[in-house]
């Protein structure tokens, strides 16, 4: 199967976890501090457009993919309000979206990610020279 043939098994479930995380944002924005909307909206909105040139299997789309949940969880793991609200559940609608949209998912999309590349990989086609 070449790259630019249909979705494969793996790429379908990258794609399937950043709409899930996209929803997730959705619900997440408006619990959250007012004076960070326009970061949700650009965060939001980068994995929309993540999911749509993951479906559209665009060569290098698996690199962003990494490099934008890195920094989410990163983010999440230095943010002491972050650290605050999930620790001690309050509020526990914000505890909720912050643990399953900024580690479990973004830990899934690493995951998966990683298998769909190792997968692009192994049927790209051989070099010319090789």
């Amino acid at each position: 199967m070449h790259p630019k043939s249909k979705m494969n098994h793996f790429q379908k479930s990258v794609v399937s976890i950043l709409v899930a995380i996209c929803i997730t944002g959705a619900f997440g924005i408006p619990l959250g501090s007012p004076k960070f909307l326009v970061q949700a909206f650009f965060l939001e909105f980068s994995f929309v457009a993540l999911a749509i040139i993951t479906a559209k299997n665009f060569r290098y789309a698996y690199i962003p993919n990494f490099i934008i949940a890195v920094i989410v969880i990163l983010g999440n793991t230095i943010s002491p309000k972050h650290i605050e609200i999930m620790t001690t559940l309050h509020p526990f609608y914000n505890a909720i979206v912050l643990i399953v949209g900024g580690y479990i998912m973004q830990g899934l999309l690493v995951i998966t990610n990683a298998i769909a590349y190792k997968k692009y990989k192994q049927v790209s086609p051989v070099s010319e020279t090789g």
